[in-house]
């Protein structure tokens, strides 16, 4: 509620911003939903392609998975990742630009976003005709800079 959506959209047009989540990694089902969480949790990617590129038309879909894919890896310089190319990690979403949508809002926030038909990760199917696979694929993956352990 800080920021107004006029200015949102300036931030989102520029060529060089790219987008992220600080937003756990939730269901809408089990312990998840007694809790309440911010919207971004379940529709902040899928924001930028439904609202900005296809229906505001701030920025071009092209571009709206340019900074939601290859900008992000190359600015967390992030080796082998965000884009289609021989040798790279197959992470790839398909998607409906006509259906993509997010429906989480802050009164119903554990609504999962629509129009993700299929999802790889690391090569592996986890979302196919919309249903998780049950694969596990992901991994933890560290930037040039991570101090961690």
């Amino acid at each position: 509620f800080s920021m107004s959506e006029e200015n949102i959209a300036k931030k989102v047009a520029v060529p060089w911003v790219s987008f992220c989540s600080d937003a756990g990694s939730y269901t809408n089902e089990g312990v998840f939903i007694k809790s309440s969480t911010h919207p971004r949790a379940y529709g902040s990617f899928i924001r930028v392609l439904g609202k900005y590129a296809r229906d505001e038309k701030v920025i071009t879909l092209e571009e709206g998975i340019r900074k939601l894919s290859s900008l992000p890896a190359q600015n967390l310089k992030l080796e082998k990742r965000g884009m289609l190319k021989p040798g790279y990690y197959a992470d790839v979403v398909v998607f409906d630009p006509e259906k993509i949508n997010d429906k989480a809002t802050f009164e119903k926030p554990h609504q999962y976003a629509e129009g993700v038909i299929h999802v790889w990760v690391n090569g592996t199917s986890v979302l196919k005709d919309g249903n998780h696979t049950g694969a596990n694929a992901g991994r933890f993956v560290k930037g040039p800079g991570y101090r961690g352990k």
